[in-house]
């Protein structure tokens, strides 16, 4: 019996090298590049040049470095539509630069001329390198594997021995087995021809086609995203319109219409913290307690929204983003008449909600000779005051809250036409209050205790009841259900174009000089790995059952009980 040679195949002729080719031929669906000739290339010539250039995996690998690299002063640089407040604090701190990324597109990244040219040329390359190779594919999926090469000797794994039984009980056992072990097997000729692993090719196009998808989806979503944030003090609403937001950014093609129909009211904000230890006032939970409803005559609906987990509304997403008090003032005016009423949101400054803010009183009150006027207070709260340290909270909770003011009365600058803040006062037209000493009037209340302007202007009271408030964010990102499918399936895609090897294998079986069956197996594969051999030493070695070696015509009777299994070990210089 004779085993697997580790000797090199003497050269075959002209005619079995093509007949080697085409055995190995189609184990990718890459296209073949042929290299143009240059004298006779016109303009189809260049055209046709071009395409395979721009559809070629290099390219489309380049594109997608490039696309990776302009997506970097995006994130860096500030950009009109999404903070155009950082957008004019740039050009009024860079006068010599702003222009320069003005010509360049720096500022609208995304929609530059630049970065679009790059995006459509990625686009295009993908679908021209996938449709020809999913052409390909499809139409290696209603052929069958090619026949077996007259040298199976050539093949990098390779292996044969004698048997008595008959070449046709060969191949049909053959068939069987290979069927068996999920090849596509069919009987050619003298031979069995069979192939496995094409998940390979459809892992490397689902890869191609994921990333199409991807591309879509996130130019969808940056065409009609929209995002907003919105503060809620307990006990009042939102409903989703333009007008209801504190600040919105949007893509360019999103319009009010594309809104989710929904509203919602705060009913309790509860956040608990750590009273010991070193992570002491670390937040343990944060819960916003909502009544919402969809439409304009939905029912109204509970829910309690957590960080990380938000209301989902139709494509919206509601998250709890952050949280602070907002103590409840009451105003009086010199004749006792309440002239502002209401909960004053408070930002925090650090981690223990140490928190600053403005309370503006402009309608309705009268200074003590009864012209009008306007109040300004600038506020300062410590939940968890401690005395002699007035500059910071100790604790994020409720132990001890103090409330700082500073009385200023003037004009407040709220007429002029130009944007404030809320949260800030604008002392520019304003006079303090002085106290008995001439100082700025200034004083800490607690909870009930109220603050007497002088000479009878009136006075503020630090109610008892403090609010909290909770901010939120409302994002639409479209297509984000995509993207996600598209990442998960180019993953799996890339996995198994990485994993599974496409290969073949041939059964031949012929009768010899001496009336005894030749059994001859061979293996192909892709690139070079101990995959193939060792496949096709597991083959070997169950069809060696079926039909055991049959002794060499110079072997010695004695010793052809001995037979061994016929091994599989790759031919050297073999071709592939």
């Amino acid at each position: 019996m004779s085993n697997t040679t580790d000797k090199a195949a003497p050269a075959a002729p002209e005619g079995q090298d093509e007949e080697l080719g085409a055995a190995g031929s189609q184990l990718s669906t890459a296209p073949t590049e042929d290299a143009p000739n240059l004298p006779s290339l016109g303009v189809i010539g260049w055209a046709r040049w071009f395409w395979r250039q721009l559809t070629s995996m290099r390219v489309a690998l380049l594109l997608l470095l490039l696309l990776s690299l302009g997506a970097i002063p995006g994130s860096l640089i500030p950009q009109s539509g999404m903070d155009d407040t950082k957008v004019a604090e740039f050009r009024q701190a860079h006068e010599t630069l702003a222009p320069v990324y003005d010509k360049l597109g720096l500022f609208n990244v995304y929609s530059s001329v630049w970065f679009s040219a790059i995006y459509i040329l990625l686009f295009v390359s993908l679908i021209g390198c996938i449709v020809p190779r999913t052409w390909q594919f499809v139409g290696q999926l209603r052929g069958r594997p090619p026949g077996a090469p007259r040298r199976l000797t050539r093949l990098p794994a390779y292996t044969t021995w004698r048997t008595e039984a008959e070449p046709e009980q060969i191949r049909e056992a053959a068939l069987t087995l290979l069927k068996k072990r999920r090849f596509r097997a069919h009987l050619a000729g003298d031979a069995v021809s069979a192939e496995k692993g094409y998940l390979r090719e459809v892992g490397n196009l689902a890869f191609h086609i994921a990333l199409i998808v991807m591309l879509i989806a996130f130019a969808w979503g940056q065409l009609f995203k929209s995002e907003g944030n919105k503060l809620v003090v307990e006990g009042d609403g939102f409903s989703n319109t333009l007008t209801q937001y504190d600040d919105f950014k949007s893509g360019s093609l999103f319009s009010q219409d594309d809104l989710d129909p929904f509203s919602f009211t705060l009913k309790n904000f509860k956040g608990t913290y750590e009273a010991t230890g070193p992570n002491r006032g670390t937040p343990r939970t944060y819960e916003a307690d909502l009544t919402y409803s969809v439409g304009a005559e939905g029912k109204d609906e509970k829910t309690t929204v957590k960080v990380n987990e938000p209301l989902e509304i139709g494509d919206s997403k509601v998250y709890l983003v952050s949280h602070g008090y907002a103590p409840v003032i009451t105003v009086r005016d010199g004749r006792g008449k309440v002239v502002f009423h209401d909960a004053v949101p408070l930002l925090p400054l650090d981690g223990n909600v140490t928190s600053t803010g403005a309370v503006k009183v402009m309608d309705d009150y009268r200074d003590a000779k009864g012209k009008w006027d306007q109040l300004g207070f600038q506020a300062f709260f410590l939940p968890s005051y401690v005395k002699g340290n007035e500059l910071s909270s100790q604790f994020p909770a409720l132990l001890n809250p103090v409330l700082n003011l500073e009385a200023y009365h003037g004009d407040l600058g709220v007429n002029a036409g130009l944007p404030q803040s809320v949260y800030q006062l604008n002392k520019k037209n304003l006079k303090g209050f002085k106290d008995s000493k001439g100082a700025q009037l200034r004083e800490n209340l607690n909870p009930g205790e109220t603050m007497k302007l002088p000479n009878g202007a009136g006075s503020i009271t630090f109610e008892k009841g403090i609010k909290e408030w909770a901010g939120f964010q409302v994002a639409r990102q479209p297509a984000s259900g995509w993207a996600l499918a598209g990442s998960l399936a180019a993953i799996f895609g890339l996995a198994a174009s990485l994993f599974i090897q496409r290969r073949r294998v041939w059964v031949r079986a012929t009768t010899g000089t001496d009336g005894v069956t030749v059994v001859e197996m061979a293996g192909l594969g892709r690139s070079e790995s101990a995959k193939v051999p060792e496949e096709l030493g597991d083959l070997a070695g169950i069809l060696y059952e079926q039909a055991p070696g049959a002794p060499d015509p110079d072997d010695d009777p004695a010793d052809s009980e001995a037979s061994p299994d016929p091994q599989v070990v790759p031919a050297e210089g073999a071709e592939k």
